[in-house]
């Protein structure tokens, strides 16, 4: 088997070397080629570790390979002046194995925070004393961390005021405070077996917090014990150079994280440097799971900055010629210093934003030579591996990334038609500009592009096309079109559900032109992603939105839009739901609902029909006013529900969708806390049978529990989250998900929550039914009982709403086929369950409606069982024939109705004996 991966450091002491700001920004996200220590000597020598990735096949090989690493020369690098190896140490072998890369530290090495090659893509497993770091080949491109030798870190403070020189490592402060530290420490520690080194990694403010860290060849627990043992000859040496802060000294054995910039630190813990030197501004690092994570950075050329003074003072009275210039220094110093800094992004689109507002307002035009330095500027900004820093600058400017694509649209359109044709193809932004001629009265437009994603070779292709028949009245100057992968990775998250950016964003300007049919289509990047959205970026909220849009087509590769009106369009995608699930799911649901509404206006029907009847005891009244509550509040529901859905959110006004959304939800709220009344009423007869509610009361609290709860959950819902734009989702008339607010869940959790509740009653139902009854022997057939039982369940479970219990299983598994189906078929036909189970089985409607329709008395054959009571005794049991005192109460108008119930108390059986002489 072919082991591969073996990575071996090399130090190297030269005679120079900086610490400019680019490698500083690489030094917190990788270790890859050559970094730079912040370790400053005495001497003008700095220290370099070089990582290099090699492969072997077995364990000869590796031996032959740390032979010649003895022997190995320092290489040509762009390091000038004498260098020298002084030492080479393999620390991480790995393997591939089945498509994994499992690799492991060398004896003596172990993984430090951050653990693993990337703590984002690989996972460390454990197995007893071994630890492993498993990656997915194709997740992984390169290694970032690697094992090490036994690490412990301590901090103390020093009783002196803190200046910023000590962040720069090239000040003499620093070297001050720095050399005296290591060199007193060393000479404690030197005794120490095991010790290797020791430096000085960070300075922090608070007075001056000193952090150390500690490397030796032991295990952690001797390294940590021996430091401690040693701790206060430490400090004793260290106050002969310093004052330092009583029980300031601390060791530590692990830490959340640890870089050769920010140095190590704790769970939240912050740390802000200046810039490194030619940059202005600070970055900000937080100490995360993962590791440090810049949080805030305005790092801005020198340069640039002086740029951006010199436009403000031209600005008054600029010519094209000045303005033209500004570009070309723009793109002039971009080429020459190409760090991709949030600072330098930011700055690059202010010099940008500037140009373009102030060419408008002076109606300058803009040459093919500018354009080209504009595009190439854009090129350089949109390159795919800034997306991280134009993620940090977004949490502090979010309107920028809108910005540029304004400010490119802007200077486009300043290019004389004379100057067209141009077509500027560069790897993250392709722009072309036509002039307007008489063929477009012919041929109309079209506009293709192929872009290649990062490590691949596929291309992802759009396209513009606009008919003919869109160019027969006066014709516009000029035609622009753009399009890049990067903008949709910077422009702000959508509000549309779960769905992201998953094609190009193709951007066509047609000046002071209106057009009212454009068809668009996009690559997928990521095939598996479904439900595309047709949008467009809407500049006034800083959104995609998709009003004037639509989806014509979709095949497995491309997505085809057409829409209204130009601008910047794309699409968006989400990665839960099946392309399968949607044609299936509506048909179910509209079929479901229409039975549904029909099968609820029978139902209110016959209970108005037989109301009379059904209310002539409290029990049967009660359940009745809860099963007309539930139909009425399923039935408004539903129709509104359909109302929703048939409502053009680009025609109506918002009004009607919110109307529409807040009846919805309100009325279905109803339903689940009317099927809660139900519930507790079940229990409720179950639990304390002699127990005597009055009639008024009951009622008081189904209908404050039925109508006002939901009253107000629904109010305040669309109180907090419409004042935000976030009630209901954009696009549709239904609940918002995708917001902070979460609107849905004011439905979602009290709908589960009385799933729940109702899922108990009926466990206790079926509980006690199983349950022999006082009489029956054990050993008896439980045929009959089973049969009850699972007629009890067909009534209750329509009735107490479990069906809705199985929209977890979406929650789960949202890419289930099955668990849609499910929901919907349940579900959409609720109402036709109710008919079925909660008024045809019931015994005395179905007697009632059996006489008023037929005067065959064939038809009146009484059921075994009712609805209404779900706990009677078999006629053939007599309560007589076994020994203990009994009490019958009669509650309906046949036998089926007696409940009997065991008394063992003497006071409890002269109670049950009058109630039974009363009942005969």
């Amino acid at each position: 088997m072919r082991v591969q991966g073996l990575w071996f450091i090399f130090f190297f002491w030269v005679t120079e070397g900086g610490d400019s700001f680019l490698r500083r920004n690489d030094g917190i996200r990788t270790r890859r080629g050559l970094t730079v220590n912040k370790k400053k000597h005495p001497d003008p020598v700095q220290e370099y570790e070089l990582l290099l990735q090699v492969a072997y096949r077995d364990s000869k090989e590796k031996r032959e390979l740390r032979n010649v690493l003895d022997l190995l020369k320092p290489p040509s690098l762009w390091l000038h002046g004498p260098m020298k190896i002084i030492r080479a140490k393999a620390t991480t072998y790995c393997s591939n194995q089945n498509g994994f890369l499992r690799c492991a530290c060398e004896d003596g090495y172990s993984w430090f925070p951050p653990p693993c090659l990337d703590p984002h893509k690989c996972y460390l497993h454990k197995a007893g004393s071994l630890q492993s770091c498993d990656c997915h080949l194709s997740n992984f491109t390169q290694s970032v961390n690697f094992c090490e030798r036994t690490k412990v870190w301590g901090t103390f403070k020093i009783n002196e005021r803190f200046t910023k020189d000590l962040l720069n490592s090239s000040s003499a402060v620093y070297s001050k405070y720095t050399t005296g530290i290591e060199i007193q420490l060393k000479e404690t520690y030197k005794r120490i077996e095991g010790f290797e080194s020791v430096r000085v990694t960070q300075f922090r403010d608070g007075s001056i917090t000193v952090g150390y860290e500690v490397v030796g060849s032991s295990s952690t627990s001797e390294l940590l014990s021996a430091i401690e043992q040693v701790a206060e000859k430490a400090k004793e040496g260290l106050q002969t150079l310093f004052p330092l802060e009583d029980d300031s000294f601390r060791v530590f054995r692990e830490v959340q994280c640890n870089s050769i910039v920010f140095g190590f630190g704790f769970k939240n813990d912050e740390y802000t440097l200046p810039c490194s030197s030619g940059y202005t501004g600070n970055i900000t690092a937080k100490c995360q799971p993962s590791g440090w994570q810049v949080v805030r950075e305005t790092c801005v050329l020198a340069q640039l900055e002086e740029l951006k003074k010199n436009f403000s003072v031209i600005a008054s009275n600029a010519t094209e010629a000045a303005v033209s210039s500004v570009v070309r220094n723009l793109s002039v110093i971009i080429q020459q210093n190409p760090s991709a800094t949030a600072g330098n992004l930011g700055s690059v689109v202010s010099i940008l934003g500037n140009v373009s507002s102030l060419s408008l307002a002076s109606h300058f035009r803009v040459s093919n030579s500018t354009m080209e330095d504009v595009i190439s500027i854009a090129d350089h900004i949109l390159n795919s591996t800034s997306v991280t820093n134009w993620t940090v600058l977004l949490q502090e400017e979010n309107h920028v990334s809108s910005q540029l694509l304004k400010t490119l649209e802007n200077i486009s359109v300043l290019v004389p038609p004379a100057a067209l044709p141009l077509n500027f193809s560069r790897e993250f932004i392709n722009w072309k500009g036509i002039p307007v001629s008489e063929s477009q009265r012919k041929t109309g437009y079209s506009y293709q592009t192929d872009m290649f994603p990062p490590n691949t070779s596929i291309p992802i292709r759009g396209r513009v096309l606009i008919g003919s028949d869109q160019f027969q009245g006066s014709l516009p100057e000029t035609i622009i079109s753009m399009a890049s992968l990067t903008l949709g990775n910077i422009l702000p998250i959508t509000k549309i559900g779960n769905a992201q950016v998953n094609g190009p964003v193709i951007s066509t300007v047609i000046q002071n032109y209106s057009l009212n049919d454009v068809v668009l289509s996009f690559s997928k990047i990521e095939s598996n992603m479904r439900q595309p959205h047709c949008v467009f970026w809407d500049f006034s909220h800083l959104q995609w939105n998709d009003a004037g849009c639509h989806l014509v087509n979709e095949t497995p590769e491309m997505v085809t839009c057409q829409c209204t009106h130009l601008t910047s369009f794309s699409m968006l995608m989400s990665p839960f739901v099946p392309p399968a699930v949607i044609p299936v799911v509506k048909w179910i649901t509209f079929l479901g609902l229409g039975i549904s509404i029909g099968s609820l206006m029978l139902c209110l029907i016959i209970e108005a029909l037989f109301w009379k009847e059904v209310k002539k005891n409290q029990t049967s009244h009660t359940r009745h006013i809860c099963m007309v509550n539930i139909d009425l509040c399923l039935l408004i529901a539903d129709v509104w529900f359909i109302v929703a859905t048939t409502v053009d959110t680009t025609v109506n006004p918002s009004g009607v969708c919110i109307a529409a959304v807040f009846l919805t939800y309100f009325f279905y709220l109803s339903l689940f806390f009317w099927m809660l009344m139900l519930g507790i009423l079940l229990a409720y007869r179950i639990i304390l049978v002699f127990h005597h509610v009055t009639m008024t009361l009951m009622m008081a609290v189904g209908f404050c529990l039925g109508y006002g709860c939901p009253l107000i959950i629904s109010v305040i819902t669309i109180v907090v989250t419409q004042s935000r734009n976030g009630y209901k989702k954009k696009g549709t008339c239904w609940l918002n998900w995708s917001d902070g607010s979460k609107p849905l869940l004011p439905l979602a959790v009290p709908a589960l929550t009385i799933v729940a509740v109702n899922l108990v009653v009926v466990l206790l139902v079926l509980t006690k039914l199983w349950r022999p009854a006082v009489g029956e022997r054990l050993s008896q057939d439980h045929k009959a009982t089973i049969v009850r039982m699972g007629k009890s369940l067909l009534i209750l479970t329509p009735l107490l709403g479990l069906t809705w219990g199985f929209g977890i299983g979406i929650m789960v598994d949202s890419q289930s086929l099955a668990w849609h189906v499910i929901f919907a078929l349940l579900n959409a036909f609720q109402g036709f369950f109710i008919l079925c189970f909660g008024i045809l089985l019931d015994r005395k409607l179905r007697h009632l409606l059996f006489n008023k329709l037929s005067p065959l008395s064939c038809l009146k054959q009484p059921s075994k069982q009712n609805s209404s009571e779900l706990f009677a005794i078999p006629k053939s049991v007599s309560p007589l024939q076994h020994k203990g005192i009994y009490a019958f109460s009669h509650t309906g108008e046949s036998s089926n109705d007696i409940r009997l119930t065991q008394f063992l108390s003497t006071e409890q059986t002269t109670k049950s004996r009058k109630k039974f002489s009363g009942a005969s």
